[in-house]
């Protein structure tokens, strides 16, 4: 969402922006949320991973495009987003072996019975228009013969990217074939693939549609690599794009990984300049702000943010991340473990029994259940006598044990070990041993945070009561 907001400001010619491309089976694991403190709609996965945000600001111009095989999917995805977008694109042209593994992308174009049928079932179930972006085929009679047997399935538009499946960017894309493609068809033809040979700039953009014939152009790498290319006027210097961009960023909560991955494609061949290695370096979406500037923008923003979620929480009490006793003396907090908001080195287990350890209490315990419906696990962590969990179950019983670590550590207002708050001498004591020989015995990592004296995890049978207290 962040690129696509940037897109449309600083590109007012811009009609519509095409989402990145979304497998069906992820999105059929989400749930639609409506994100108050974002003013945003989250599509949320089991892991609480958001795999695709909107805002109502965009709805009027986006275009979801997924990544399907199946038309009884791809028409469940539809029906799940389309009261938030304002269409549905079906990617039939990526070549990646991500895509045309699972039979998607490109490997549908040798199967055109499936893609009649997956169009056909979407233009049929869905309110909002429909429609598909292809590659050309070895021969030109048969990509003619392909793109009328799609017209026919009621689609609104199809885009053409002119190389064929095995092409690369390296290759020079056939305005030939998708003018010819554009001659024969009566809906509208979306030119693609021109932003390494034909468009430099805004104007090119004009030019590379009058070359292919086509009703307009759909812009890809160009466009990540310099939002404003859209632009009448010509492209903003980079540096004040990146800077907008990484606002729009903050500002949405985007996780610094993806937020470090377009910056690193709009730097490009400036990835060894100074602030290339700086950007390389961060491990943070604060660190990212420092790196360009904005170490303050970024402070302020997230405290505006964090008041808006703690108003939000205060007004819905029984949603609050706050801890919370119930009858069974349990403490619990909707708590999820997020790997990447993490050190690699140190976990909120580690931290957990460091504090232990400086407190002269008994190592934690921790006692965790598998649920049969969905073999989601969830755990309970006892630390001086006191029982801690996580109320939200997860994939895997080591992250279990590290939600309810975490739901211990935030209860007695302690570092858990996210990015930037590491705890000092935990942080010292993991250097020290590794800068020492890993193979002494001596300076051997200690077991994981309770690996001593955890419990086995139960599985439970249908219908078992857990073995824990107050379960």
């Amino acid at each position: 969402m962040r690129n696509r907001r940037t897109v449309w400001k600083e590109g007012g010619s811009v009609e519509f922006s095409c989402g990145e491309e979304l497998i069906d089976l992820k999105m059929l694991q989400c749930k639609r949320v409506v994100n108050e403190a974002l003013s945003t709609v989250d599509f949320v996965a089991p892991d609480d991973r958001v795999v695709f945000r909107t805002c109502e600001r965009e709805q009027s111009k986006v275009i979801f495009q997924m990544g399907t095989s199946d038309a009884e999917r791809a028409l469940a995805v539809a029906r799940l987003v389309e009261n938030d977008v304002a269409g549905i694109d079906v990617n039939m042209g990526c070549p990646k072996e991500y895509s045309t593994k699972g039979g998607m992308g490109a490997a549908l174009l040798s199967d055109p019975d499936k893609i009649e049928k997956i169009l056909s079932t979407l233009v049929k179930g869905t309110r909002r228009p429909v429609t598909c972006k292809i590659r050309i085929l070895p021969s030109l009679e048969d990509t003619l013969s392909l793109v009328k047997r799609i017209e026919r399935t009621g689609i609104a538009a199809i885009a053409v990217h002119g190389r064929k499946r095995e092409e690369r960017p390296q290759h020079p894309v056939s305005c030939e074939a998708i003018k010819a493609i554009a001659e024969t068809l009566s809906i509208p033809v979306i030119a693609n693939g021109g932003s390494h040979d034909h468009i430099q700039g805004y104007l090119d953009i004009e030019d590379f549609r009058q070359a292919t014939a086509a009703s307009s152009v759909m812009v890809a790498r160009a466009a990540m690599w310099n939002p404003s290319i859209f632009l009448k006027e010509g492209p903003r210097p980079l540096e004040e794009v990146m800077q907008k961009y990484i606002r729009y960023a903050v500002q949405y909560d985007n996780h610094y990984t993806n937020t470090k991955y377009c910056l690193c494609q709009m730097l490009r061949e400036q990835l060894e300049s100074p602030q290339g290695r700086l950007l390389h370096a961060a491990q943070s979406s604060q660190e990212i702000c420092e790196a360009f500037g904005l170490g303050v923008f970024y402070e302020e923003t997230t405290r505006e943010l964090d008041a808006r979620r703690a108003k939000l929480l205060a007004r819905s009490p029984e949603e609050a991340e706050e801890p919370a006793e119930d009858t069974s003396g349990i403490i619990k907090m909707a708590i999820k473990f997020d790997r990447r908001a993490y050190s690699p080195q140190i976990t909120p287990k580690m931290c957990l029994l460091e504090w232990c350890r400086r407190e002269k209490l008994a190592q934690p315990v921790y006692e965790t259940v598998q649920r049969p419906l969905d073999r989601l696990f969830c755990s309970v962590v006892t630390v001086a006598e006191q029982k801690y969990q996580s109320t939200l179950w997860d994939k895997s019983k080591k992250l279990a044990e590290q939600a309810a670590a975490i739901v211990c550590l935030r209860s007695q207002g302690l570092p858990e070990g996210r990015l930037g708050e590491e705890s000092p001498s935990l942080h010292k004591r993991k250097r020290e041993a590794l800068d020492q020989d890993p193979g002494d015995p001596r300076t051997q990592e200690p077991a994981m945070p309770g690996e001593l004296c955890k419990k086995p995890f139960v599985a439970l049978a249908s219908g078992q009561e857990s073995p824990l207290e107050g379960w």
